[in-house]
């Protein structure tokens, strides 16, 4: 007896969507279950939005719905057991238990252990029976107490806490002690001083909220080498909050066409965490569980600044595209760059340069060049050419640097080494900031961040990606080969 997932519903008529979804939680390894279980006929959980549409639509609570539609209102249909099949994708996702209290809409999607085609008999799934208890202990615990907006986003933001001890990995334990174990939880953590917090702040609060991602690459411009790269992120936190234990909850959010967060790891200060965020890797290739946000993380913060999280994502393309070309004639050396911004990436830098090292070799003794966009120069010890880009690439997104360098090879023992770089095998590295982007589009803005404590603290949040470790290497010569796993 187990539970795919659960929701909770806010219906809202007269606004566009008609409802939103104040929370839910998955849980992957009954998923895997689910697949084995229910075979071919098996209907993968949607993702919140269209869900929250299909429950609507099926409860007949969207208003601009006042059609009859055969398959939902039809003699056929109906419905005595609360128990539902929503329409997913030409699917159809089944059972699933959905009760409406006042504006709430309580759903939970009981495990299924056989197929589902043709639909089992109720009495014969033990899950259905659980998820009843589960659900009327929810509508008890959100009945309890006053009723106000901020008694009940306390109550939701209270819910990870709750389901992490009383539904752990999506099995019940026992709904008869639903609120007196939490209340007790509640009770624990809000009166006693942590050890690893010596002491409270006071002054003004104020919550920062810091989105940082750095991008690897390596790329060869050749058939038989594949290019790697991929993204890096870190959720750094400031929180200046009066009271021992004040409890925030920060949401990193992805539009629709975001890459999914991976390898997620946080702070020993987060209280619980969604088990689908944790069960995403970048190191099985064959997972295809996929976990696109909301990413929620209640957590109670030390005084001083910390990491939140860190995660890796793999996104479709890298931010600049380029090759490098070095041929070695006579005395000099020829060289062609050719650097592409991809269209999809924000054309607005804080700085943006391309360095052109060269090992083993003499200084440089002269250099002619032809360049597009922005303009060279030669470092003081002339061993490297800095093509400065600057803050926008040009409205065709396309760049290119050609020219012959000449070498003094009598000043050779006073110039960099390099036991790699020898011969035609050299690079060109990238350095680029862009602000208030990022490669994934994953983001935090002052709705993303709930705080439970006394006053209303000032709330700012930013982003960034920067460039690390971004190579590009000679196509015209043997170059160091890199997977994936080693860019770690």
């Amino acid at each position: 007896m187990a539970q795919r997932a659960i929701w909770l519903v806010s219906h809202e008529p007269g606004t566009p969507h008609g409802g939103t979804v104040r929370f839910s939680r998955r849980y992957p390894t009954v998923e895997k279950r689910a697949k084995i279980f229910n075979g071919s006929s098996y209907v993968p959980l949607p993702e919140d939005d269209p869900f929250c549409k299909a429950l609507l639509f099926e409860l007949r609570l969207l208003d601009d719905d006042k059609d009859f539609v055969e398959s939902r209102d039809s003699c056929s249909r109906i419905n005595k057991a609360s128990v539902y099949g929503l329409p997913i994708e030409g699917r159809e996702l089944w059972p699933v238990l959905a009760f409406q209290k006042n504006s709430l809409i309580y759903v939970s999607i009981p495990l299924v252990e056989q197929t589902l085609s043709p639909p089992p008999p109720l009495i014969s799934i033990s899950g259905i029976s659980q998820a009843f208890d589960l659900l009327f202990g929810l509508i008890d615990f959100f009945d309890s107490g006053p009723k106000t907006e901020v008694d009940l986003s306390t109550k939701v933001s209270q819910l990870p806490d709750l389901l992490m001890h009383i539904c752990p990995f999506g099995t019940l334990l026992d709904s008869n002690f639903l609120l007196d174990n939490f209340n007790n939880l509640s009770i624990n953590q809000t009166l006693k001083q942590p050890a690893w917090k010596a002491g409270t702040y006071k002054g003004k609060q104020q919550v920062a909220v810091s989105v940082t991602e750095k991008v690897k690459s390596m790329q060869y411009d050749k058939r038989d080498v594949a290019d790697m790269w991929q993204v890096y992120g870190t959720i750094t936190c400031k929180c200046d909050l009066e009271g021992v234990m004040p409890n925030i909850i920060v949401s990193l959010n992805l539009p629709t066409n975001g890459s999914p967060l991976q390898d997620i790891l946080v702070h020993p200060c987060v209280t619980s965490l969604d088990s689908a965020v944790l069960t995403s890797s970048s190191v099985d290739i064959m997972d295809d569980s996929a976990f696109s946000g909301p990413y929620k993380f209640p957590f109670s913060p030390p005084l001083e600044s910390f990491h939140l999280c860190y995660y890796t994502s793999q996104v479709p393309v890298p931010p600049i595209l380029g090759f490098y070309q070095l041929k070695e004639e006579d005395s000099q050396l020829k060289i062609n760059v050719h650097l592409k911004l991809h269209e999809s990436v924000k054309n607005s830098f804080e700085y943006c340069e391309a360095h052109i090292p060269f090992f083993n070799r003499g200084p440089i003794t002269h250099l002619e060049y032809k360049v597009s966009f922005g303009q060279v120069e030669v470092s003081r010890e002339k061993s490297l050419l800095i093509w400065i880009i600057g803050q926008k690439f040009p409205k065709s997104l396309e760049i290119n640097l050609s020219g012959t360098v000449n070498f003094n090879s009598m000043g050779h023992q006073k110039q960099p080494v390099d036991t790699i770089c020898i011969g035609g095998t050299t690079y060109v590295k990238l350095y680029f900031r862009i602000p208030d982007y990022t490669l994934t589009g994953c983001y935090a803005d002052q709705h993303s961040v709930q705080v439970f404590a006394s006053g209303k603290p000032k709330i700012s949040t930013c982003r960034e990606l920067i460039s690390s470790d971004y190579y590009i290497w000679n196509s015209k010569a043997p170059a160091p080969i890199t997977y994936r796993s080693l860019l770690l």
